[in-house]
C-alpha cells in the first residue's frame, strides 16, 4: 500500500496558477476505486497519466496498479465504509465536506473555481476539485444521495428577464436564474436528482430586492419537485462568533413524497468565549502598526460624529466577536485582540480556523492573506455538521 505523500509527489499533484482539471480527474479517481464512481474519471485520469509519463520519460506503469489501494496520510482521509455519497459544489477550503464527512460521508464529486482555495482543500482531503462549474456537464458528475453548496448569490431581477431556454427548453422560474451561479446548482439538482440537498447563504439572501432573489430561489426549487425548508442560524452557539446564515434544505418528493420528518437542530446554549480560541504564543506581525491603529481610531471617531456605527470592534474576551469576512486581511478591524501595553493585534489564521469551528489538524498551506479571505468565507463547520446530522438521521431513516 502506498501512502498519498508519495503519490503526490511522483504525480506531480501540485496546484498552480496554470491548473486545469487533469488533477482533478486523477485524484477523484484514486478517491473512488471501488464504489461504483472512478468510471467518471478513469478515461481523463488515464490519458492525463499518459501524457505525464511521456513528458517526463518516465517508465509508464500498469494502470494505478502501483498506487492502488492508497493510505491517506492526509489530515481528513476518505471514510473507509461510508453510510452515503455526497458532492461539493462552491467548496472552498472544504468546510461543508468536513461537516459530511465527520457524519460518514463519502465526497464523489467536487468543484472549485479559485487554485489558492484548491491548494487548502487538496493539503487537507487529497483531492484537487474541479473547476469553474458552469462549464462541467452534469453527466459528469457522479450520482449522489446529497448535494452540498455554499453558492454565491449574484442579483436576480424579476422584471425584464428575457425568457431563454433553460437545459435546452423552457422551464418556468429556471429561465429566471439564468448568468447566475444558482442556476448551475439547479440544473444538477434537476438532473442528478439526489434524494436532498442543502444549500447555504448569506442572512442577507432572504431580503435581498425585497425577497425578491429568494422567492426565484424557493419557487425554482419547488418547480424542481422538492419539498423545501430553510432557516437562518447563528453560529454563536457554536464558536465565539456572531455569524447567521441562511441553510435551505430540500427533500426528493419522488423518494419522500413530503413526509418527510426533517427539523432543523435545537442549537445548544451560546458559552464560548473568544479567549478559548486564542494562541498563547503570537508573532509580534499581527500586532497593528502605530500608522494603522491611529488611522481605525480616526475613521471610528469621524462616523462616530456623524452618527454611524461603523469602526474596529475590539473583542471581550469573555464575549463573542463580530462576523469575520473575507475582508479581514485588510485590516482586521472587525475584530481586533487587546494588549496591555501596545496596540491592539489582528487573529492569526489559526485563530480564524478556530473561530470557523476548524480543528487544529486543518492544514493551512497559504499565505495570511490567503488564509483570512478563505476563513471568512468559509462555513461554521460545527453549525453545518449539526443541520447534517439531522439530514443524514432523515435519508437513512
Amino acid at each position: 500500500m502506498t501512502n498519498y505523500s508519495e503519490v503526490r509527489t511522483k504525480l506531480q499533484i501540485e496546484i498552480d496558477n496554470k491548473s486545469d482539471n487533469d488533477l482533478a480527474f486523477l485524484t477523484h479517481y484514486l478517491q473512488n476505486p471501488k464504489n461504483g464512481v472512478s468510471k467518471y474519471f478513469k478515461a481523463h485520469a488515464v490519458n492525463y497519466l499518459s501524457r505525464l509519463y511521456e513528458e517526463l520519460s518516465m517508465a509508464e506503469d500498469p494502470i494505478f496498479a502501483p498506487y492502488l489501494p492508497i493510505k491517506w496520510d492526509i489530515a481528513f482521509p476518505p471514510p473507509t465504509s461510508p453510510k452515503f455519497k455526497f458532492i461539493d459544489l462552491f467548496a472552498g477550503i472544504g468546510g461543508i465536506r468536513l461537516a459530511f464527512q465527520n457524519l460518514g460521508g463519502k465526497c464523489v464529486f467536487t468543484s472549485e473555481w479559485n487554485n489558492y482555495a484548491k491548494r487548502t482543500y487538496e493539503s487537507n482531503f487529497g483531492e484537487v476539485p474541479f473547476g469553474d462549474i458552469t462549464k462541467i456537464n452534469t453527466s459528469e458528475i457522479p450520482d449522489h444521495d446529497i448535494l452540498l453548496a455554499g453558492f454565491p448569490c449574484q442579483p436576480f431581477s424579476i422584471a425584464g428577464v428575457s425568457k431563454k431556454n433553460a437545459l435546452g427548453r423552457a422551464h418556468g422560474f429556471l429561465d429566471e436564474t439564468q448568468g447566475t451561479l444558482f442556476f448551475d446548482v439547479a440544473r444538477i439538482i434537476q438532473d442528478k436528482r439526489p434524494k436532498v440537498f442543502m444549500l447555504e447563504n448569506v442572512k442577507n439572501l432572504a431580503s435581498h430586492d425585497r425577497g425578491n432573489t429568494f422567492k426565484i430561489i424557493f419557487n425554482t426549487l419547488k418547480e424542481l419537485k422538492y419539498s423545501v425548508h430553510y432557516k437562518i442560524l447563528d453560529a454563536k452557539h457554536f464558536v465565539p462568533q456572531h455569524r447567521e446564515r441562511i441553510i435551505i434544505v430540500g427533500f426528493d418528493d419522488r423518494s419522500f413524497h413530503g413526509k418527510e420528518k426533517f427539523e432543523f437542530p435545537t442549537l445548544p446554549r451560546p458559552s464560548q468565549k473568544i479567549q478559548n480560541i486564542l494562541e498563547t504564543k503570537v508573532n509580534p506581525k499581527y500586532t497593528l502598526t502605530d500608522k494603522l491603529w491611529q488611522y481605525l481610531q480616526d475613521y471610528a471617531a469621524k462616523h462616530k460624529e456623524k452618527g454611524n456605527g461603523f469602526g474596529f470592534g475590539l473583542v471581550d474576551f469573555e464575549g463573542i466577536s463580530r462576523t469575520i469576512s473575507a475582508r479581514y486581511y485588510k485590516d482586521g478591524s472587525e475584530i481586533l485582540i487587546p494588549q496591555k501595553g501596545k496596540n491592539p493585534r489582528r487573529l492569526t489564521p489559526r485563530e480564524c480556523a478556530r473561530l470557523q469551528g476548524f480543528p487544529d489538524e486543518f492544514v493551512i498551506p497559504v499565505s495570511d492573506t490567503q488564509a483570512y479571505k478563505q476563513f471568512g468565507n468559509s462555513v461554521t463547520v460545527p453549525l453545518i455538521q449539526a443541520v447534517g446530522k439531522q439530514i443524514i438521521k432523515e435519508l437513512l431513516r
